[in-house]
């Protein structure tokens, strides 16, 4: 149950599913029932109110309320709108409620009961204002579980629409929902419980779906385990860019890259700085770069297959030249930081030589200054990757705690498992460098991608608090030996 729903997607798959026999009402009584079963399984009975809006997710409300009451919980309702004005399936739902059915306002939430809300749905468009924001801004600090989404909040892009509770409970149905997982909307919902009410599986087929949490089922059978018969040459090898002061990131980079696989790594750097290199990890191969053509020369070895970019290589015309280089040689290519700043004045030049051998990782600012407008910055994350990576026909990963990767063909992930600890200086740097390393052995740039930031965030969640990014790439093969277990 990997895949996200758009909200379009989601009344879609409610259409085949009725199509195909199952009754509008009966979706609606089924997932009720499972909203009152997650209920009752974290809570005795106490005084509840579920606030209903004029939509089906109030019809689901009264659903809800009916359900509780029959299993001897006290309940009071109150809709948001005239019971008149309901249609459809709410209607029907609404003349099953046997009770008073109230005006929704803030007074109902007086003594502290616990609150189902009710009120809107993912597909809310319009932020909330006047009795409905006031009602929502009333459930602070208050025990909500929230039906489909915390009303307020945009199932598709994750974001506030005027206010929206924190919710510390939060049922969907059938599939999670993009603002399930996108911040800020992943830390609103609280716990997520994904509801059966009957739509079968095989509605998937006609909608195809193109966005997943990032899971291990998604690219677990395509990850280049050691054969028995291989060797160090099969795996790959791989050339990390070095700069000349920040010689930690290349080295972090290098190291990253062998733990996640690759037969062999090099680090070219200056000639000058070889000695801080060569005395860092003695698994990794050094080669000084003694003149302007010492790169290009070192690429036309086609064993190096993989090459990263940017991590403490220094902004400028060097940099840029080194990536057209590895560009013009046609390296699977990963390209962050400096790699990626220095063409903030020529972007074009860049983004017209890229092709879905290139994984770019970029933050939110280096994202900004590589795509600006032309992806539509003040768009949803998801949208904002997905048009990245079709510009730029490259695999681009927007790092941050809910990180997006895109590829070219519009196929995209979110990813959950990132812990803030990972919030320090090199963890992106190590991030590369297992792109890099799984690129080195034949992985495709989506899939390394995934892959990689999965690891990532799988390795700072065994590290926990106090980690720095020196420890990420040690807790890789631990990472590695749990995913092996699982098959």
């Amino acid at each position: 149950m990997d895949e996200l729903l758009s909200v379009a997607e989601m009344y879609r798959a409610d259409q085949l599913a009725i199509a195909a026999g199952v009754p509008g009402p009966a979706l609606m009584e089924a997932a009720g029932a499972a909203v009152v079963r997650a209920v009752c399984e974290r809570w005795a009975p106490h005084p509840t109110a579920v606030l209903c809006g004029p939509g089906n997710n109030g019809g689901d409300g009264f659903v809800i309320a009916r359900l509780l009451l029959e299993a001897g919980w006290p309940v009071r309702l109150a809709l948001l709108g005239t019971r008149s004005a309901l249609s459809g399936d709410a209607a029907v739902a609404a003349e099953r409620w046997p009770g008073p059915i109230e005006a929704a306002d803030p007074y109902i939430l007086k003594g502290n009961p616990l609150v189902i809300d009710a009120l809107f749905g993912a597909g809310l468009s319009r932020p909330l204002d006047g009795l409905a924001r006031a009602v929502v801004e009333a459930m602070e600090g208050r025990t909500v579980v929230a039906v489909d989404v915390p009303s307020g909040l945009h199932g598709d892009s994750g974001r506030v629409l005027g206010a929206a509770p924190q919710a510390a409970l939060t049922v969907t149905f059938f599939r999670r929902k993009p603002g399930h997982v996108l911040l800020p909307g992943r830390t609103l919902c609280g716990e997520v419980v994904v509801a059966d009410i009957g739509i079968p599986d095989r509605v998937l087929d006609g909608i195809a779906p193109q966005t997943a949490v990032n899971d291990p089922s998604l690219w677990r059978h395509r990850f280049p385990w050691p054969a028995l018969d291989g060797h160090k040459y099969a795996r790959g090898h791989a050339v990390v860019l070095g700069g000349a002061r920040m010689t930690g990131a290349a080295r972090l980079a290098s190291v990253a890259a062998l733990r996640a696989g690759a037969g062999l790594v090099t680090v070219a750097c200056p000639a000058d700085a070889f000695p801080i290199y060569a005395a860092g990890c003695p698994s990794v191969i050094v080669e000084p770069l003694e003149d302007a053509g010492a790169f290009g020369r070192l690429l036309q070895d086609t064993r190096k297959n993989a090459v990263l970019l940017g991590p403490g290589a220094g902004r400028g015309a060097h940099t840029r030249a080194a990536v057209l280089e590895a560009l013009e040689a046609h390296r699977a290519c990963v390209l962050d930081a400096d790699a990626l700043t220095s063409f903030s004045d020529s972007t074009e030049e860049l983004l017209d030589r890229l092709d879905k051998r290139c994984v770019l990782t970029p933050h939110e600012g280096e994202f900004a200054r590589l795509f600006g407008d032309s992806v539509g910055m003040d768009g949803d994350k998801l949208s904002r990757v997905r048009a990245a990576a079709a510009r730029s026909g490259a695999v681009v990963v927007l790092k941050g705690a809910d990180s997006v990767v895109a590829a070219p063909d519009g196929r995209a992930v979110v990813n959950v498992n990132a812990p803030p600890d990972l919030a320090t200086a090199g963890t992106g740097d190590v991030l590369a460098g297992i792109v890099l390393g799984l690129l080195a052995q034949g992985m495709d740039g989506f899939e390394a991608a995934c892959t990689a930031v999965w690891l990532h965030g799988e390795a700072g969640c065994m590290l926990g608090p106090g980690m720095i990014s020196d420890d990420l790439a040690g807790a890789l093969p631990g990472v590695l030996r749990a995913l092996k277990a699982q098959g």
